[in-house]
């Protein structure tokens, strides 16, 4: 029989206070409030609470607290990966980020959802995967849903609600989110 957190990570429905989900999340809370209470100058104390509490990453990620999120251990990133102040990862399902990422100030991605049945909503949730690109640019405030893919070298315009899949190289923007330019990979100075 599968776990509460096997079923979690499979996306399946799971009853999100089992124990040993509940201890995960209150460890995961706790080194975020270590990583938020830490002052500019603790970059040591930044780095090894950050490789801690993330599944991969946390060697060479750059996060300007505050940052919340739900596990840690189900996002991964790729090297050097940013989040600006005040993001929020809710990973219960895996969060995967390409190299060289950047995530503006306030932005959130959401794994985890909520049956639309009332009754089961109170007892089970489940979620699904997120998956970004490298060189990808999230600007502030936008929002990614659960399920979401986005493509390498895509930028993400502020204040966007991403609900589906956005291919590579494309800037997108808008609630719901939606390519407004394809093809933007010769817009640099590479």
């Amino acid at each position: 029989m599968q776990s509460e957190r096997e079923k979690m990570l499979a996306g399946a429905l799971y009853d999100a206070l089992d124990p040993e989900l509940v201890a995960d999340r209150e460890r995961a809370r706790d080194l975020c409030h270590d990583l938020n209470a830490s002052r500019e100058r603790d970059q040591d104390l930044r780095r090894r609470l950050l490789t801690e509490l993330l599944g991969s990453g946390g060697d060479s990620v750059w996060i300007q607290p505050p940052f919340y999120c739900d596990y840690g251990s189900n996002i991964r990133l790729g090297q050097r990966v940013y989040f600006n102040f005040n993001c929020v990862v809710l990973d219960v399902c895996t969060v995967e980020i390409g190299d060289f990422s950047f995530f503006g100030p306030g932005v959130q991605i959401y794994t985890a959802s909520h049956p639309l049945e009332a009754k089961l909503r109170r007892t089970q949730e489940f979620g699904k995967p997120v998956s970004i690109g490298s060189d990808v640019w999230v600007g502030g405030g936008a929002i990614i849903l659960p399920g979401v893919t986005i493509g390498s070298r895509t930028v993400i315009g502020a204040g966007s609600v991403v609900t589906k899949d956005i291919p590579e190289g494309v800037l997108a923007a808008g609630n719901p989110c939606r390519v407004i330019r394809e093809n933007i990979a010769g817009d640099s100075d590479e």
